[in-house]
């Protein structure tokens, strides 16, 4: 139940995308039930290759605690990360990635490969996939369908 409050919480965020041609992803950092940092994906927007929702809800999430390190927090995102964005998690040192859709294309959590089981990475956090995916992966789907139609 945990896992559906926080990951709808994520896609709020990712629609928050769409508006400025943006791929809808989105990402709440929780902490002791509370949510301490959020993104959306603003690579369109920020004319900016790294800034996808995992990484925007890293920095407002450590901005808002005052520290570089999340320790105890979890991410729930409604797309599986990308190695870039694999990264930075466990860079941040979260406990735990929960994700909605997988990624066949750059999932670096499972689907294409897995970025903390084949790398020696000195923080390895939990995940977990598939939570909410159907709804995830119409939002997704929705989003590309309309670009396709309106090209």
């Amino acid at each position: 139940m945990k896992n559906e409050k926080f990951m709808a919480e994520a896609i709020v965020e990712a629609k928050k995308a769409i508006p400025s041609g943006d791929v809808p992803v989105g990402a709440v950092v929780v902490k002791d039930e509370k949510i301490i940092g959020r993104g959306y994906n603003k690579r369109e927007k920020n004319a900016s290759a790294t800034a996808h929702a995992e990484v925007l809800a890293i920095e407002d999430a450590c901005k808002n605690i005052g520290s570089a390190r999340l320790d105890g927090a979890v991410m729930y995102v409604t797309l599986e990360p990308c190695p870039m964005c694999a990264g930075a998690i466990a860079q941040a040192r979260l406990d735990k990635v929960v994700f909605g859709a997988y990624d066949e294309k750059a999932g670096a959590v499972g689907s294409v490969f897995n970025l903390y089981y084949d790398f020696k990475f000195p923080h390895i956090p939990k995940f977990c996939g598939g939570v909410m995916e159907q709804e995830c992966a119409a939002l997704l789907d929705g989003f590309f369908e309309n670009l396709r139609r309106n090209k």
